[in-house]
């Protein structure tokens, strides 16, 4: 199925949202976006690939970023090997920045002004924003056509 099809309808997204209230969130970690150390390096691995680096920003518990994070980015990670990584609001975990500074992911997360989750970065060169962030879950009728949009823009600035 293309990525840029809804995946889910609303009736079902709300259906889903409330069975992941009732049996609980699974840990990021266990559906399968890395918890990066340093996003430099992760930066320069992607850069070394010509591609930009994914950041999505998760709150623990967040049905849209499980759906978000299950039904767009890891098939999307799988048919194109875009490198992605994820960080949680909320959490103490230290984590080398952008800017090289040790922080922990929720500072981080403060200081790049986000406040919604799920929300997805896409850096370049220096450690630059190279598409517009994808805000939020509630979409999901457009989410995959939102989401293949900004990854279009991002690696053509990666590559020009």
């Amino acid at each position: 199925m293309p990525l840029n099809e809804p995946l889910l309808s609303r009736r079902q997204l709300v259906l889903a949202s409330a069975a992941l209230g009732v049996a609980g969130a699974v840990p990021a970690q266990e559906i399968g976006l890395p918890m990066p150390t340093s996003l430099p390096d992760e930066l320069a691995a992607a850069l070394k690939k010509h591609s930009p680096l994914l950041v999505m920003v998760s709150l623990p518990g967040c049905p849209f970023c499980k759906i978000a994070r299950t039904n767009y980015l890891l098939p999307l990670q799988r048919q194109t090997g875009l490198a992605m990584v994820q960080i949680d609001m909320r959490n103490r975990q230290m984590l080398i920045g952008l800017d090289g500074v040790s922080q922990t992911q929720d500072q981080i997360t403060r200081n790049w002004g986000i406040k919604i989750a799920p929300t997805v970065l896409f850096f370049g060169a220096g450690g630059a924003e190279v598409a517009e962030r994808l805000v939020g879950g509630y979409i999901p009728d457009f989410y995959g056509y939102y989401l293949d949009e900004r990854v279009r823009a991002a690696k053509s600035m990666v590559a020009g």
